[in-house]
């Protein structure tokens, strides 16, 4: 029983050559089609250095490039050599220059003997599998594809649209049923001979020429005409990503080879001498008797994959930050934001700060700079409060914070007078929690000495900022934890506010609070607010806010008696 090697040879010649003698070594003959695109030099030099191994041919060369004819005419020239050469050939195993065997060539050919009549060939059609990513599925049997994909990708994107809009349909040949699959298969000698015999070969040489990808689909539909005993998968464990582009495999994937039990792997580094060296050995320890699994893993793609396409939750890195709404998470942990409270109460970061045992900073989005805890000009990560370093990315500023401080929870405070463009993060990011006190930014206002008519002016821009706030944090898109108060709701049951504030971020270690911040004197507010409607300006977010009965207003309070004497 032998085995025979086509082998497709695009560039790292001298990887192949040491795979060539390896497979040699092993008792297997091999054909090489090398790529038309590599230099004759380079080639004449490649077949010199192989010209001592007399089961080693090289057959006529084709032009190869993805997803065209090529690399199927490539395939078919050296598998015509490859049966009228080696008589002793039972099974053609196609490979790459990539490809590495990863068990000793004795256990391929002990397994294969054992399988006589079966075909390895990933073959299934197109209404089973949705192999096909980012790319056409049943159309590229359908559609004529004169042009290269990745050369021509204007003329191919226009000429497919072209045939959609008219209609364009192609025949396929009768009795054919396209399938897909890996390029990479291991056929008998009865199913290749039959596939390069056929009478009607010509017209299917003709179909598949102008069919896209056809190295996926030439093999794996013409073998469903022959063969008795298909087993649907690969021999090769080949891996590809989320964008259809395969996996390279480097020196430290070793342990993660050895766990597959495959026999060969594709696609390797070239430099990956460790992996060179320590498969291209037919040492009949290594032997395993293992069917071959590449399930095995799976489970480790499918976490590279979901690690490259989602990341870590709150960590931002090049190849995520282009597509919108692709992070795991907005940000990496919860935090707090706060509105109106530092308006509301004296002394109120402090506060927080000791009953929480959270960081709290200032305003964070400050028109003059970041107010970190401590008022420190760089903070955790060397973020700075610079103000155009953190609007340049606001979004980018907030999850960097929580990200470099994992572990402690931080909070900061929000005003109608910052930078806005936050708002939409704080509102879909599952991490936050926001609490507003509508309204509070009457105070300062009220505590101010500016002149009327410049307060009314302001506290209409000022409404109307947190108003557009408030609508975004009502939004149905909204996924933090909000909690909103009125002002004169709020100054109604302080207490029960800030304990379901604190209970809410202590989580388990729960307390009742026995102290409770300052709140700034509000004798006159009402009349402010009172004033500030009779001038025109209704300042509505800050709820019914009783005014204070003037003084002639009062009821006269009774004498006290005195005794004369």
């Amino acid at each position: 029983m032998t085995v025979g090697i086509v082998m497709l040879v695009h560039t790292a010649l001298d990887r192949a050559e040491q795979v060539i003698r390896h497979w040699v070594d092993g008792g297997c003959p091999v054909v090489v089609h090398v790529d038309a695109n590599t230099a004759n030099r380079e080639f004449e030099v490649f077949k010199g250095n192989l010209s001592d191994l007399k089961t080693v041919k090289f057959c006529r060369r084709h032009r190869c490039e993805w997803g065209t004819w090529g690399i199927v005419a490539g395939t078919l020239s050296a598998s015509e050599m490859m049966l009228s050469s080696f008589d002793e050939v039972t099974h053609v195993y196609l490979a790459s220059g990539s490809c590495l065997p990863l068990r000793p060539v004795k256990e391929l050919r002990r397994y294969l003997e054992s399988r006589p009549r079966v075909d390895f060939i990933e073959s299934a059609t197109t209404a089973e599998v949705p192999w096909t990513v980012g790319g056409l599925d049943v159309e590229r049997f359908t559609l004529r594809f004169p042009f290269s994909w990745r050369r021509h990708r204007y003329l191919f994107d226009r000429y497919v649209a072209l045939q959609r809009a008219v209609g364009f349909k192609r025949k396929i040949p009768p009795g054919l049923v396209p399938h897909m699959g890996s390029q990479w298969w291991c056929l008998t000698r009865h199913t290749l001979s039959a596939i390069l015999q056929d009478p009607e070969r010509k017209d299917y040489d003709r179909y598949f020429k102008r069919v896209w990808i056809p190295d996926e689909s030439y093999f794996q539909t013409l073998s469903r005409l022959y063969s008795g005993n298909i087993e649907s998968r690969s021999l090769t464990l080949s891996k590809f990503d989320f964008q259809g582009k395969p996996h390279i495999f480097y020196d430290d994937h070793l342990q993660l080879l050895r766990r597959s039990d495959c026999f060969v792997a594709r696609k390797i580094w070239p430099h990956a001498t460790r992996l060179y060296r320590t498969f291209l050995n037919d040492d009949v320890a290594a032997m395993k008797g293992a069917e071959p699994n590449p399930g095995k893993i799976d489970r480790i793609f499918s976490k590279a994959v979901d690690r490259r396409t989602r990341g870590r939750p709150g960590l931002y890195m090049q190849s995520r930050w282009p597509n919108k709404d692709w992070e795991n998470g907005v940000t990496c942990a919860p935090y707090s934001c706060f509105q109106g409270f530092t308006e509301l109460f004296e002394n109120f970061e402090p506060w927080l700060a000791k009953v929480s045992g959270a960081r709290v900073h200032g305003r964070l989005y400050h028109p003059n700079g970041a107010e970190f805890d401590g008022r420190q000009d760089f903070y955790a990560g060397a973020l700075s409060k610079n103000p155009a370093l953190r609007d340049y990315q606001g979004q980018m500023f907030l999850t960097n914070l929580i990200w470099n401080t994992r572990g402690e929870r931080q909070c900061f405070q929000f005003s109608p007078h910052d930078d806005q463009g936050i708002s939409w993060i704080l509102a879909t990011d599952p991490n936050a929690q926001v609490s507003v006190i509508s309204g509070a930014w009457a105070l300062p206002l009220f505590r101010s000495n500016k002149n009327f008519a410049d307060l009314r002016n302001e506290a209409a821009q000022l409404q109307r900022i947190e108003a557009e706030l408030l609508n975004t944090l009502r939004s149905p898109y909204t996924k933090a934890r909000i909690r909103i108060w009125s002002l004169a709701e709020f100054i109604e049951a302080p207490m029960e506010a800030l304990q379901g504030i604190v209970d809410e971020m202590a989580g388990e270690n729960r307390r009742r609070l026995t102290e409770a911040p300052r709140m700034t004197d509000l004798s006159g507010f009402g009349q402010f607010l009172q004033n500030l409607k009779n001038q025109g300006m209704h300042p509505y977010l800050t709820g019914d806010f009783p005014v204070q009965q003037a003084t002639e207003n009062n009821p006269p309070q009774p004498r006290k008696p005195y005794l004369v004497r």
